[in-house]
């Protein structure tokens, strides 16, 4: 059991500190609240007021979580947010400090941060958002020119692959697998599925991606928020400008960065506004004739994400047939079934403008 010396005693607020979590603060800080802060699926979060030693009133966000994943989360958002903003001065909270403490049996991992107050429902303005996106992917550069990162990052609770490798090809296969993998665990074996996932990672991505970089073509690991969607970004009540948050980064190809603005849930950065502005300041990758077939490509991850995420989610189905899809047009079998335009939502809309709504309205009533 944790001794009651371990907590920060007479303070405000309904969200029990930890001395381990005001140890990250500047030396003299004096804490004044702690109170329960925002939705998370999977940690706890609270708003931290406090009194630096220059007697200076701040405020943190802290979030907190245990068990699997948690580790990665909190170590791998803190890595993440300092990248970012070594890259982009500002375009996320600044990060304090990440550490862990013993709360009775569990352990918990901790994440502090600057607390922004944000405009969470607001879209963000396509030219000047996509500008710092294309400013973090142009300056954030591989600190060892190889694909991945240092430490594990997440994205909702699976952790990323972080194994180092000069092929892009190679780094996104690993990750691809291990969410196959992932959502496997979850939703239990499918055997035409797994069919098409194996062609995918023997014979669709080494031509899809290693076009990348062979004929003369070439790419270099770029910094990427790594889970860059709506609920992930807000507008800075202060300053009007837009804020990332909840990263999970690796040193990527940076059409990665788009995967998820494919998916079923977009909402905003469905229109192609975004993307247009974005690509003024960095055109597609050659072949760039092949992009849509990346993004496609690109959109199984986040999707299989949800699903593993997600018990009986149809991302399933929809990466299935984006999966067949790829497969007829870069490497087909005669054993796999058949890609069905009915089912892609990128051609029929059906189910985007369905979940579109539903994921908007929670977003919005959140």
């Amino acid at each position: 059991m944790a001794e009651s010396s371990d907590w920060e005693l007479g303070i405000e607020g309904n969200f029990p500190l930890h001395k381990a979590i005001v140890a990250v603060m500047p030396s003299g800080t004096k804490v004044v609240s702690s109170d329960s802060c925002g939705v998370s699926a999977w940690t706890k979060t609270a708003k931290v007021s406090v009194i630096l030693p220059d007697r200076t009133p701040k405020r943190y966000f802290l979030k907190c979580g245990t068990g699997r994943g948690a580790r990665p989360l909190t170590e791998g958002e803190y890595h993440s947010a300092s990248a970012i903003n070594a890259a982009v001065p500002g375009f996320a909270p600044n990060a304090v400090g990440w550490g862990e403490y013993h709360n009775g049996e569990s352990k918990v991992y901790f994440y502090l941060g600057d607390y922004h107050d944000m405009d969470l429902k607001a879209a963000p303005e396509p030219a000047s958002f996509t500008t710092r996106v294309a400013e973090l992917h142009s300056n954030g550069k591989s600190p060892t020119g190889m694909f991945g990162f240092p430490m594990p990052t997440v994205c909702g609770i699976f952790e990323r692959t972080v194994t180092r490798e000069k092929k892009w090809a190679d780094c996104f296969a690993n990750q691809l697998r291990d969410v196959i993998k992932y959502d496997n665990e979850t939703n239990g074996p499918w055997p035409e599925f797994d069919a098409a996932c194996k062609q995918l990672l023997n014979k669709v991505i080494p031509r899809l991606l290693g076009a990348l970089q062979s004929d003369g073509h070439e790419i270099e690991p770029a910094l990427i928020h790594g889970d860059l969607w709506e609920q992930n970004i807000g507008i800075d009540m202060e300053t009007g400008e837009t804020i990332v948050f909840d990263p999970g980064s690796t040193y990527a190809h940076n059409e990665m960065e788009f995967g998820t603005w494919r998916c079923s849930w977009a909402y905003y950065f469905n229109s192609p506004i975004y993307m247009r502005m974005y690509q003024r300041h960095i055109e597609p990758s050659e072949p760039a004739e092949e992009w849509d077939d990346r993004n496609r490509l690109y959109s199984l991850h986040p999707y299989l994400n949800d699903s593993a995420g997600h018990p009986g989610s149809v991302s399933r189905s929809i990466a299935y047939n984006d999966m067949l899809f790829l497969c007829e047009k870069y490497a087909p079998l005669e054993t796999l079934e058949k890609y069905n335009p009915q089912k892609d939502i990128s051609i029929t809309g059906a189910y985007t403008q369905h979940a579109t709504q539903s994921m908007k309205d929670e977003y919005l009533n959140s």
